[in-house]
């Protein structure tokens, strides 16, 4: 199944939130085609990589109702990921969400 699904990613700092967007393999748990919100990633790095980094989540949206869950990031290559845990709880909140309106 090749099924790929945008998302909101947010990466937390102390005092201030980078807002970004990407795409969900839902197969391989891996996101794609991040697009920071008026961040440059190249002058400044990753947002992990900032002293006061806390924690990335993800938001899935159908409509007025959304599901949040857990990002990884692999600081060392760039990427951004979903857990094989949270990808499996993942998919089955996101069959709820897109089957009930």
């Amino acid at each position: 199944m090749d099924l790929k699904l945008p998302i909101t990613i947010v990466d937390e700092l102390t005092e201030s939130v980078v807002n970004s967007t990407g795409t969900l393999d839902l197969a391989s748990g891996e996101i794609h085609n991040v697009q920071y919100e008026d961040y440059d990633v190249k002058a400044q790095g990753l947002p992990a990589e900032a002293e006061d980094y806390e924690f990335t989540s993800g938001l899935l949206t159908n409509g007025k109702r959304d599901v949040e869950f857990r990002v990884e990031v692999d600081v060392l290559n760039g990427k951004y990921s979903v857990t094989p845990s949270e990808l499996l709880e993942l998919k089955g909140r996101a069959a709820k969400l897109f089957s009930t309106k």
